[in-house]
């Protein structure tokens, strides 16, 4: 009788659906159209295009507009269809994009900044335009007349920007290290607080309102998980990336963080699990290399990787404490930026390669 042959493991990985190419340079900043076959992105070299799935199997552009300078960034809004894209210049230009995608109509610029744009956020429900830019300026204008309502200076270039609509809280990750919380008011803004936890620049936020929770991602290749929510600012770093973490994202139905690197890593977290906080990395007491030789990876701890642990915490760890908690999976490409679409569970990573990758998620994000 021949012996049975044992089924191999499959590995859940992210399915790559498609590759959409054709920019001339970088797209900074690209996102999935809601219920469509498509993708919008803006790129260095000036472009805004709209790409639609054709009978083929291919997208292509069904709209390839140029700016008046390169686009650093945009914010789209699929009930409005409201399109916002920063500049290099420093402007904001809105368009209205139409049902079938084929054309976009200008509804109105902003002079926001002195320089580049570096993020942009359409609140819908305040009508409001949220931005930052190279000149470390933190501005919000009305998007119904146009209007500057306030701004605030940051302590260096910010590169990450959130908002929590219940409490109008703004969160702002600067090349500092820094994590800035203002309130807003229609017209001003209050300091509420700022936080360090970085040994790098902050290169990414994502806020998750219903745990509320901030994650920020950093060029010192670790992702910090904060508790705003009131347990006394718990901070809880992942170590997960062997290069500048680029991107977040976070999939709020399963509790996943999705964190996107230079290093071409996709990382998913499970968010689900009660983490702790650390020292020794595990114990809490300061350890040199000279007392302890030993390491292992933590992942309740936010360590994937292993990380030096005193000897007698060594012997301690149990395989359960060792067993990882986050997932990884190779692009191919150094992201600069993703978006998650979570009704269909597809995340969208463009790189410096000039390319847009589109992956199938259901299989790891579930």
């Amino acid at each position: 009788m021949a012996a049975e042959i044992q089924p191999k493991a499959l590995t859940r990985k992210p399915i790559l659906l498609q590759r959409v190419e054709g920019s001339q340079e970088v797209v900074n900043m690209a996102v999935i159209v809601p219920k469509e076959e498509g993708v919008i992105s803006v790129s260095e070299d000036r472009t805004v295009r709209v790409w639609l799935k054709r009978d083929s199997g291919q997208y292509w552009p069904s709209i390839y507009h140029a700016m008046s300078s390169p686009c650093s960034c945009m914010s789209f809004n699929p009930e409005t269809r409201r399109l916002s894209i920063g500049l290099d210049n420093g402007t904001i230009s809105e368009f209205i994009l139409s049902e079938d995608y084929n054309k976009m109509t200008p509804v109105k610029s902003y002079q926001a900044h002195q320089s580049r744009v570096t993020m942009i956020l359409f609140v819908l429900e305040l009508e409001w335009v949220l931005s930052t830019g190279q000149d470390k300026q933190f501005a919000w204008h009305c998007s119904e007349s146009g209007q500057h309502l306030g701004g605030y200076r940051t302590s260096a270039v910010a590169s990450g920007l959130q908002f929590d609509v219940e409490t109008r809280h703004v969160f702002i990750g600067d090349h500092s290290g820094q994590v800035t919380i203002l309130k807003l008011e229609q017209e001003n803004c209050t300091l509420v607080t700022t936080f360090r936890g970085h040994t790098g620049g902050v290169t990414a936020l994502c806020w998750d309102p219903v745990q509320r929770v901030l994650f920020s991602g950093s060029s010192d290749h670790s992702v910090i998980m904060w508790d705003i929510g009131g347990r006394k600012g718990t901070a809880i770093e992942l170590q997960g990336h062997n290069d500048k973490v680029q991107a977040l994202s976070y999939a709020q139905h399963t509790r996943q963080l999705i964190s996107c690197g230079c290093d071409g890593g996709i990382v998913v977290w499970n968010m689900d699990v009660q983490r702790q906080e650390h020292h020794c990395r595990k114990c809490g007491k300061a350890v040199c290399g000279k007392c302890s030789s030993k390491r292992s990876s933590i992942p309740l701890m936010g360590f994937e990787f292993e990380v030096r642990v005193c000897d007698s915490c060594h012997e301690s760890i149990t395989d359960e404490e060792r067993a990882p908690t986050a997932t990884f999976h190779d692009s191919k490409h150094n992201i600069v930026h993703v978006h998650f679409d979570a009704t269909r569970g597809w995340l969208l990573t463009s790189g410096t390669d000039k390319v847009i990758k589109l992956w199938d998620m259901t299989p790891v994000v579930s």
